[in-house]
């Protein structure tokens, strides 16, 4: 079965945030969202925008399309 987009998502962030090694609180500071917020989308019980999506990717200097791809694992 495929992973669900929010696990692709979470996979994808934690993933891009651990090589930068940053914290989720300073992926936030540099994303302008909240700690809090971070930590539940990476735990995928948070339902998420498109606005915060691309605030993230600005963040980690990447596509929106890298955050969201599938990577064979």
């Amino acid at each position: 079965m495929s992973p669900s987009a929010r696990e692709v998502l979470a996979d994808n962030l934690k993933r891009l945030r651990f090589e930068r090694g940053w914290s989720q609180e300073e992926l936030a500071h540099r994303a302008g969202l909240h700690r809090t917020f971070v930590a539940h989308v990476e735990r995928q019980v948070r339902n998420i925008s498109l606005d915060n999506i691309e605030r993230l990717a600005d963040a980690l200097e990447v596509k929106i399309s890298v955050l969201l791809d599938v990577l064979s694992k």
